[in-house]
């Protein structure tokens, strides 16, 4: 009784190694992004929490103007909706707004249409081009903004000529209505009173004189508190993006918005850093897939599911030879392999292995008693029959155990 032995299997499930070297990349850059997250939050919390809030003592808080508005008797209430904000507005109060860029098209359109008539005062901090022609009609912002320095007033505004010097700057504002004109940068003013029957508003080109640690510095603090002073109430807007107004899908008519409206608001509320960094990034995988796609790159070996013997493999590509009656084929293929090593057995370069003038002669002298035809056993036309292709293999067969004999 004979025992049958079974091939030996090959497992097709990676190992704890094959896994590692194939994801260690991608976890190396997964760790190097967050460990940069964490950094840039540990870094910017402290530069950001808080930032004009009157609440906050941080360096870009604004507790300090807080604090002394309280002393002269100068309530101060914070207000993170439109609806606590418009419900605020009237003639004994002062409404800051302190990121009026934040607010959608609708909330800019409700805001002014409820602080336009109250009588009271409004304070836009840093309203740029998304938000000036509906806050403020018929004023115009530039484009771009310009260093927050010391400037001279340069104008009859009484808050402004009495604080004297102060550190103003980012966005200039130019309109045709009745005003008042402080601290102009190349001919435009950073600070910007609109006059108005029934209250005014005013435009600060940027927070720095609210912010706690400049608050000290040259007449910040006198310009702050006569600003935000002239009203025994103080309300101050924080606009927050989880307001539900933020979200309303109707226009200040009560018409549905458009999606390009939609798009708008959304896209302004997007930082100008993020949005260049996605272009950088999407430019970054385009060029990167055109570089790979021009290269095929190195070849990548795969272990076979089954072990496959070497005889097997010979046995199926003989069947497909005889199948296809390719003779021509299988001679060539047998006395390829045989130039080639008969030419390492003999010293001859393997790019000569295939040249009759460089390969027969070697042979030749290795057997010089042979009766064989070198010329047409090793470089002849292939066999008419397959009985022809079997002789034409063992004569091969024969001349290389020949030379190696020999």
């Amino acid at each position: 009784m004979t025992s049958t032995t079974a091939p030996p299997s090959t497992s097709v499930s990676p190992t704890p190694r094959q896994v590692w070297k194939r994801t260690r990349g991608l976890l190396l850059v997964l760790g190097v992004l967050l460990t940069a997250g964490i950094v840039i939050a540990v870094l910017q919390s402290g530069e950001q929490h808080g930032r004009l809030d009157p609440r906050s003592a941080d360096p870009q808080g604004s507790r300090a103007v807080a604090e002394l508005l309280k002393d002269r008797g100068v309530s101060t209430r914070v207000v993170t909706t439109l609806a606590e904000a418009t419900a605020a507005a009237g003639s004994d109060t002062t409404l800051l707004v302190t990121s009026p860029n934040l607010l959608t098209r609708s909330q800019q359109t409700e805001l002014h249409r409820a602080t336009a008539p109250s009588g009271g005062r409004t304070v836009l901090v840093a309203a740029g081009p998304p938000s000036v022609p509906t806050l403020a009609p018929g004023v115009r912002a530039a484009p771009t903004s310009v260093p927050v320095t010391t400037r001279e007033p340069r104008c009859a505004l009484p808050a402004a000529t009495t604080a004297g010097t102060a550190e103003l700057g980012g966005i200039r504002y130019t309109t045709d209505a009745p005003h008042d004109a402080c601290y102009p940068v190349e001919g435009r003013p950073s600070l910007l009173r609109l006059n108005a029957s029934t209250g005014d508003t005013i435009l600060l080109g940027a927070p720095d004189p609210l912010h706690n640690e400049r608050l000290a510095h040259q007449g910040n603090a006198s310009l702050a508190l006569q600003l935000l002073g002239s009203r025994p109430h103080l309300v101050w807007y924080l606009p927050s993006l989880n307001d539900p107004s933020a979200s309303d899908a109707t226009d200040p008519d009560g018409e549905p918005r458009s999606s390009t409206d939609t798009t708008n608001g959304f896209l302004s509320q997007v930082p100008p850093g993020w949005l260049w960094g996605t272009l950088q990034l999407a430019l970054a995988a385009v060029l990167a897939a055109l570089w790979r796609a021009r290269r095929l790159g190195p070849l990548v070996t795969e272990r076979l599911p089954v072990a496959v013997r070497a005889s097997e493999t010979t046995e199926g590509r003989a069947r497909l030879y005889l199948k296809a009656n390719a003779r021509d084929r299988a001679s060539s293929a047998l006395r390829t392999a045989t130039r080639t090593r008969l030419a390492s057995l003999l010293g001859v370069p393997a790019a000569h292995s295939h040249s009759p003038a460089a390969l027969l002669p070697s042979v030749s002298s290795h057997l010089p008693h042979t009766s064989k035809d070198l010329n047409s056993l090793l470089f002849g036309p292939a066999p008419s029959d397959n009985a022809g292709l079997i002789r034409l293999a063992d004569e091969l067969d024969a001349l290389e155990r020949e030379v190696r004999a020999s």
